[in-house]
């Protein structure tokens, strides 16, 4: 599938060979959850190398391996309610209160890395990215698997992201949305794939 023209300058679609053949085996319907989580998570890690050599002078168990010491990992539950196609947050362990004085750095994270598998709409991108930013971190990284154009144009754009707030990064990017916002041609509902969840 060729590339989509450039969407905006804060976005990075791979064009990595390996990323890309096994973006095409995550197509095949006939790729079992095992085998599913094996390849989300080869594409994520190749991603993120991309993301962080570009991002980092010196995060899911993928980023983790690829930084020197551990970081703090702090987690946004957000999932998309199916009728109206907006973010619901179910999840939220940001801490409310830090130390901070006026003698200290910034109590927040300069960089805050977001890994979200699929970005179809744009919807829970766009809304990791406002609380994120709202929390106070200057600069927020997405890392996906997949997106659609539209949701990398919506998501690339919040909050100034052409200003230096915000990047993404994806593995692939496919052109349509159907009615139930689900990315064409896609791979299906990853979720669903990955945790045996198909029907439910």
């Amino acid at each position: 599938m060729a590339a989509p023209a450039a969407i905006s300058s804060n976005v990075h679609i791979s064009t990595h060979p390996c990323l890309r053949a096994k973006l095409s085996q995550l197509r095949s319907k006939g790729v079992n959850a095992r085998e599913t989580n094996a390849l989300v998570h080869d594409i994520a890690l190749i991603v993120a190398c991309e993301a962080l050599a570009s991002e980092l002078e010196t995060v899911s168990s993928a980023l983790q391996t690829l930084l020197p010491e551990p970081v703090p990992v702090h987690h946004l539950g957000l999932f998309r309610e199916p009728t109206s196609l907006q973010p619901v947050e179910y999840y939220n362990n940001l801490p409310y209160h830090r130390p901070y004085s006026s003698d200290t750095a910034s109590p927040y994270p300069t960089i805050a890395i977001v890994l979200d598998p699929i970005i179809a709409t744009g919807g829970t991108s766009v809304a990791a990215i406002q609380t994120l930013l709202e929390w106070g971190v200057k600069k927020v990284v997405v890392i996906a698997v997949l997106a659609s154009e539209e949701g990398l144009k919506r998501a690339a754009v919040e909050r100034g992201g052409e200003g230096g707030k915000v990047e993404i990064w994806v593995g692939g990017c496919d052109r349509d949305l159907d009615e139930r916002g689900m990315i064409r041609p896609g791979m299906g509902d990853v979720g669903d794939r990955l945790f045996l969840t198909i029907g439910k």
